[in-house]
């Protein structure tokens, strides 16, 4: 790595000493409360249908899923990743020169066409289409709210903002997948409806919103149209920021972290839907009839008959424990350097995926996500923190959209592979078309089991129950591999952080 410094004299390196953490809070203005708040609903209907997707794609159609094979799916959630991921890294820079309110506006609009062509058609194309709406539409949402939140903050509450701003668009995140949950007991349509109408709020907020550094950009604009300074072509502008070593290590070091990242949200669902029996969870706290108390299914997640916990619901844990504790990873993270908060992270969610492999108890999987989310607390807010404070003057939402491109790396390679790992190794449809095979079925007869329906299919041909034969499939097969090799691929992102941060120590002394 070079030590000039001369590629990124305008970057700003410097930490910060920050505000302690009730001074930090009683900083923020109430412009970052309002952004806080879109986030929030943005959060609700985006998580709706994201935390369910794999369950609706591998739902047959007899069901009202889709009926796809994980391959399948793969092709969406890549396709979808790529477009969320790449779209931010030009349209922070639009957002900077046509407005933030403008482009949030924009972007709701499109988004409610993305959860409505959903609803609409119910098929491969049909998701995917609303998927890539959906991805263009949050992609031009980010960097508009983003750009708003660095504006309204100092670089002395920028670790508290950004942590509490995580905390608020996890309420979001918590609340999304509850919705989900009970939605989809309905019929599956009803998820994209909902999520359509909540995401319609960020209406009222946009009456409240006021652009911050609105009068800087209309002069900086308008010097810019009289000839009085200079702008490069937008996307020659991105291009020479991208180009800065600064940038370019920052995406090859956490591209692998993102992989991890996004298999737990992508590919953990389906783990537990197919392989951890969590009507244990729900023995434990209530007894072995579960809980008729329709508050209690609502919160944690349960099914109808309130008698185990939905993979949602389980993996909701995540937002509910980011939601109420993110503040105080923040203030406790606010003591050291970014990048020592971001390698502790890493490697917490590392051995969080080592669990995750290596045991299917339901309790097991409660403490791997417990693990996981005290490590995303300590990484991905610091990410935005990160980036904001180092952007140039004028160039904050470009700064906020690249944040986007190492998670559009990883993300995208993820959707391609991570389901495609996940039905090598673990995927228990084709494992119970192979038993079904050696239990005597012809050929032709397991051939023509419709998608999604080799399991139950099992249990009817050999009488034997669901829980004796998932336990059957799962000491037979290696399942644990697939989850061993995604966290290999995160432990090359902890090393390389390691190696950022020592690299960045020595610029900063420079």
């Amino acid at each position: 790595m070079s030590n000039s410094k001369d590629a990124y004299a305008d970057n700003d390196l410097r930490e910060v000493k920050q505000l302690g953490m009730w001074a930090s809070i009683a900083s923020l203005s109430y412009i970052f409360w309002i952004v806080g708040g879109m986030e929030l609903v943005e959060r609700i209907a985006y998580y709706g249908v994201k935390a369910s997707a794999g369950l609706y794609a591998k739902a047959p159609v007899s069901e009202g899923g889709l009926g796809i094979s994980l391959g399948d799916y793969g092709v969406i959630i890549g396709i979808w990743a790529m477009m969320q991921t790449f779209v931010p890294v030009f349209t922070g820079g639009i957002s900077d020169r046509v407005g933030y309110k403008e482009t949030i506006f924009a972007s709701t609009i499109i988004k409610i066409c993305g959860y409505l062509v959903m609803a609409f058609f119910p098929s491969f194309y049909g998701f995917l289409f609303g998927a890539i709406l959906l991805a263009a539409g949050t992609g031009i949402f980010k960097p508009g709210i983003q750009g708003t939140l660095v504006l309204s903050t100092g670089r002395q509450n920028t670790s508290m903002a950004w942590g509490i701003f995580y905390q608020v668009v996890n309420i979001g995140g918590f609340l999304g997948p509850l919705v989900a949950v009970h939605m989809r007991q309905l019929s599956w349509d009803n998820v994209f409806y909902a999520c359509a109408a909540i995401i319609s709020f960020n209406f009222l907020f946009l009456l409240a919103y006021k652009e911050p550094g609105k009068e800087a950009r209309l002069e900086r604009n308008r010097k810019i149209k009289s000839g009085e300074i200079h702008q490069e072509v937008l996307w020659k502008d991105a291009w020479h920021e991208l180009k800065k070593p600064i940038v370019i290590y920052y995406m090859l070091v956490f591209a692998a972290f993102w992989f991890l990242f996004n298999s737990l949200f992508d590919v953990l669902p389906i783990h537990i839907a197919e392989w951890v029996d969590t009507s244990v969870i729900v023995t434990s706290l209530f007894g072995p009839e579960g809980t008729s108390n329709g508050i209690l299914q609502f919160w944690l997640g349960l099914d109808n008959t309130g008698t185990k916990v939905m993979p949602e619901g389980m993996l909701n844990l995540n937002a509910g424990m980011i939601m109420t504790s993110c503040f105080l990873v923040a203030a406790l993270t606010a003591k050291y350097r970014i990048t020592t908060a971001m390698l502790a992270g890493c490697l917490l969610s590392i051995l969080a995926f080592v669990v995750i492999g290596a045991t299917n108890t339901a309790w097991m999987m409660v403490f791997a996500i417990v693990m996981f989310s005290f490590g995303e607390m300590m990484i991905s807010p610091k990410k935005n923190e990160f980036m904001g404070n180092i952007a140039p003057e004028g160039k904050k939402a470009m700064y906020l959209g690249f944040v986007m491109l190492p998670q559009g790396i990883g993300w995208t390679l993820e959707g391609f592979f991570g389901p495609k790992l996940y039905e090598m190794y673990a995927s228990k449809e084709i494992f119970s078309l192979d038993l079904l095979a050696e239990r005597g079925m012809s050929a032709r007869d397991v051939s023509a089991i419709p998608q999604g329906e080799a399991f139950t299919t099992l249990v009817a041909y050999t009488g034997e129950p669901a829980q004796e034969l998932t336990t059957l499939l799962y000491n037979t097969h290696n399942i644990g591999m697939a989850w061993y090799i995604i966290a290999a691929i995160g432990t090359i992102s902890a090393v390389g952080i390691f190696l950022y941060g020592k690299w960045l120590l020595k610029l900063q002394r420079s």
